[in-house]
C-alpha cells in the first residue's frame, strides 16, 4: 500500500485548503484512513479518521468544526478540508491507513496513530500572512 498526500501550501490566516491522500496497491483490506499533523517541536496529533465500510467519521474534539474528512471510493482518495486556517495550524500533515485481515464491516476507525500500518510522506501546510 502506498499513500500519496498532497494539497499543502502557504495560505493566509482565514483561508482554506483541501488535502488529498491517494491510496494505491493492495487496498481492499484497508479498514480506516486517518489524518494527522505534526508541528515543529511537537508530537504528532490526530485530527480525524474515516472508516472504509460505512464512512463513519471521528474528529479530535479540540479540532472539530474547522476540519472535514471525506472519501471518494472511486478514486481511492481521502480528503481533509481545512477552513478558517490559523497560524497554529502550521504543520506537516500526514495521512495514514489501517489494514485489517478479515471482515471490517461496521468498523469504527481509531484515532491513535499506533493503529495505522501505512503512512504517507506528509504535506506541509504553512499559515502566515
Amino acid at each position: 500500500v502506498q499513500l500519496q498526500a498532497s494539497g499543502g501550501g502557504l495560505v493566509q490566516p482565514g483561508g482554506s485548503l483541501r488535502l488529498s491522500c491517494a491510496a494505491s496497491g493492495t487496498i481492499f483490506r484497508l479498514a480506516a484512513m486517518g489524518w494527522y499533523r505534526q508541528a515543529p517541536g511537537k508530537e504528532r496529533e490526530g485530527i480525524s479518521c474515516i472508516s472504509g465500510s460505512d464512512g463513519y467519521t471521528y474528529y479530535t474534539s479540540s479540532l472539530k468544526g474547522r476540519f472535514t474528512i471525506s472519501s471518494d471510493d472511486a478514486k481511492n482518495t481521502v480528503y481533509l478540508q481545512i477552513n478558517s486556517l490559523r497560524p497554529e495550524d502550521t504543520a506537516v500533515y500526514y495521512c495514514a491507513a489501517e489494514e485489517i485481515y478479515g471482515d471490517h464491516s461496521d468498523y469504527v476507525c481509531p484515532i491513535g496513530p499506533t493503529n495505522y500500518d501505512y503512512w504517507g510522506q506528509g504535506t506541509q501546510v504553512t499559515v502566515s500572512s
